[in-house]
């Protein structure tokens, strides 16, 4: 997977480069699925809460940013010949991520990996609407997670 890093650099200055946090999340997720996503492009944006805010109004029709948004990519999309397809973007808020962490006593890196991996299953086509397409994700965060020597954010 071809990985795309956008950042506002003044909300999330707490972190230096998170490209090695977010490849280790990508990588461990295709892994763990067993799928093949090399010819594939991955947008991650770390954003301000007033940016996730918006597309969270204009896209959920809610009010307030949320700690991760993710947007597949039409998958009947045309490409050039040779061109990588796009995965999708996945947009994270800085404030909120920050809150989260802090509240849940974890690393800001570790909940920032955490929250990449759930965006990247929700671009697999993984949710959380029901009750078992919960557990199955979560169960597949956890595994994922565990991989990269990250505890289990759910305990």
């Amino acid at each position: 997977m071809i990985l795309e890093i956008e950042v506002d650099r003044a909300a999330w200055n707490e972190i230096s480069d998170p490209a090695p946090e977010l490849n280790a999340a990508a990588q461990a997720t295709e892994t763990a699925l067993g799928v093949d996503l090399s010819d594939t492009v991955l947008t991650i944006s770390l954003l301000t809460d007033d940016a996730v805010a918006e597309l969270n109004r204009q896209w959920r029709n809610k009010a307030g940013p949320t700690n991760v948004l993710s947007f597949p990519a039409a998958k009947d999309m045309p490409l050039p010949p040779g061109e990588p397809r796009p995965l999708g973007d996945i947009m994270l808020s800085a404030g909120v991520v920050k809150r989260e962490a802090q509240q849940q006593n974890k690393s800001l890196e570790h909940h920032l990996v955490h929250l990449a991996v759930h965006g990247i299953l929700h671009l697999m086509g993984y949710d959380h609407i029901n009750e078992a397409e919960a557990d199955e994700m979560e169960r597949l965060e956890v595994d994922i997670l565990n991989a990269l020597g990250i505890a289990n954010p759910y305990t």
